[in-house]
């Protein structure tokens, strides 16, 4: 499969899944939060859903869009900390391609001096899967904002230097934007 061009910034494919087992379209600040910062950089939403707290419904959706040459990118947020029902590192890591250890290590890093301590019950993480970046990050909706203004935002942008995500991503059909 061809690679991304480098070059202008470009916008992406992307979709929200949103892990939850109480949140609704009415109540998903934090998947709006993710449509809304990814449109104003000019990326393309493709799809967004909400699901409960499941290993095998996360991966339903998460194999179907790893499987779509439309959606380069995928934000989910939820299901990352400790709690009973929280499995999404569990539901997600398997499916990755290679681990981008760094992601989870810094949203840790930057996310201490927000909420002290409390940021090592983030089981934040990142990967590839068929050419596909993943990102998994908190529910909560300063989580989300501090993971796309503070790291993801610059690894979906084509011209941020020195590197960025966008070269290794695949292209839609009818190419990217």
């Amino acid at each position: 499969m061809s690679k991304a061009q480098e070059g202008p910034s470009q916008n992406l494919g992307v979709a929200v899944l949103t892990v939850s087992d109480t949140r609704t379209a009415q109540t998903d600040t934090s998947g709006d939060y993710l449509v809304e910062a990814l449109k104003s950089d000019g990326h393309q939403l493709i799809d967004k859903q909400i699901v409960i707290d499941d290993v095998y419904r996360i991966r339903a959706v998460l194999s179907n869009w790893i499987a779509d040459v439309r959606i380069q990118t995928v934000l989910i947020t939820g299901g990352t900390g400790f709690s009973g029902r929280d499995s999404t590192p569990e539901a997600v890591a398997v499916l990755f391609d290679k681990a981008i250890d760094g992601f989870g290590e810094l949203f840790r890093a930057i996310s201490y001096d927000e909420i002290g301590t409390s940021t090592i019950q983030s089981r934040a993480l990142a990967g590839l899967a068929n050419d596909t970046v993943i990102f998994c990050v908190p529910g909560s909706t300063n989580a989300c904002r501090t993971a796309w203004e503070k790291i993801i935002r610059t690894q979906l942008d084509s011209s941020f230097r020195p590197c960025n995500f966008v070269g290794v991503l695949k292209v839609r059909e009818r190419g990217i934007n």
